[in-house]
């Protein structure tokens, strides 16, 4: 039996599906990764059969993303794939429709609507379109949280019995735990992990840190993520480096090993509008017991109990982020530990990657 699982990137398999391909080859189906080639690929390729796949993650020209299909197309039809497990828009999209003439199932999984949602236009419309025509061939279709599945069901872009709702990736809460180490010094860190663009927050996190350095001189803000990334809401390197050169933050570039970074800190932030599925980041920070603050965004107010496990902050609003983080400084260790270890106590109950394997593997023996 074989199944393929296909994203936008390798690098998107390498962090956030490695698992799940370990898994289902463990349960002795043969799993053959596929996505554009990058550096990741070469890691991918030490473990699982990779195949390449044309995909323009930049654009939206037709002609390319017909090509797109046609890859899919070809590859499936001679590598004979028994199931397919799409991940992100384009593998959502022009992976299922490939699979449709080759009627091989896919089991699709809707990981937030990022950027076309958020800025609604002409490209939401056709998305919306392309979703609605492809996703009526699809077998299953798991969305991360319920406001998209909301989204989806309400609009009729999908057939409502064909969905489920997935807590998030998961994470993997026996790798993501506690160090317990103790703080070598007496500066209190906020970390913001995403990708480089407006929509996470970015903005907000530095002017929240303006508003907190003048109250405040033993805080540190990091930035940890890609710069120049394929959005059209890039945050510019150069902008970065002139809020480092004004000492608002620092910026720790981007890393494979983001469990020895959030190690390294007292509190994670995300103060994000973009359309999140259930952010990663905040899984795993949780797990780690990390106290945390996010917005009251999709996606994200999923992660957090307000003023249990973390804050929850308006969106696009640096003032009230600052409040909360200043909340975070008055607490004293022993409240901020208490509020960590309620955050993982909820990761373990709601988020663990053992809930989203397993159902993999249920929806995959239902439709074998």
């Amino acid at each position: 039996m074989k199944i393929v699982i296909s994203s936008n990137t390798s690098w998107s398999i390498y962090n956030f599906r490695l698992n799940l391909a370990r898994n289902l080859s463990k349960n002795g189906y043969k799993v053959i990764l596929v996505a554009p080639r990058d550096k990741y690929s070469e890691i991918l390729e030490k473990e699982f059969d990779y195949y390449d796949v044309f995909m323009n993650n930049k654009g939206t020209n037709p002609i390319e993303d017909f090509k797109t299909i046609i890859s899919y197309y070809r590859l499936y039809k001679d590598i004979k794939p028994n199931i397919v497990l799409n991940f992100t828009i384009k593998p959502n999209i022009y992976g299922t429709i490939a699979c449709s003439w080759l009627k091989i199932k896919t089991i699709n999984n809707i990981a937030g609507l990022g950027y076309l949602f958020v800025h609604q236009n002409l490209v939401t419309i056709i998305a919306k379109k392309l979703y609605k025509y492809s996703q009526k061939k699809a077998n299953k279709i798991f969305f991360q949280n319920r406001e998209d599945y909301k989204t989806f069901t309400t609009q009729k872009l999908v057939d409502i019995e064909k969905c489920d709702i997935l807590p998030g990736s998961g994470v993997d809460v026996n790798k993501f735990t506690s160090s317990n180490k103790e703080k070598e010094d007496n500066i209190f860190r906020f970390l913001l992990i995403a990708r480089m663009i407006w929509d996470k927050g970015i903005d907000e996190f530095v002017e929240a840190a303006k508003i907190v350095k003048k109250s405040y001189s033993n805080v540190e803000f990091l930035l940890l993520g890609e710069t120049n990334v394929d959005n059209p809401n890039s945050i510019p390197i150069e902008q970065i480096k002139k809020w480092e050169k004004e000492e608002i933050i620092k910026y720790l570039g981007s890393s494979d090993n983001v469990k020895e970074e959030i190690e390294k800190v007292d509190c994670i932030v995300l103060p994000s509008y973009y359309r999140e599925g259930t952010p990663r980041v905040l899984l795993e920070a949780s797990s780690m017991e990390k106290p945390v603050i996010t917005t009251n965004n999709v996606g994200c107010r999923d992660v957090v109990e307000d003023k249990v496990t973390g804050y929850i902050c308006e969106i696009k609003n640096p003032k009230h982020l600052a409040k909360k983080m200043i909340k975070i400084l008055n607490l004293t260790d022993l409240q901020r530990n208490e509020m960590g270890k309620k955050g993982r106590e909820k990761i373990i109950q709601e988020f663990d990657e053992k809930i989203v394997i397993d159902k993999y593997l249920n929806t995959i023996k239902d439709n074998i």
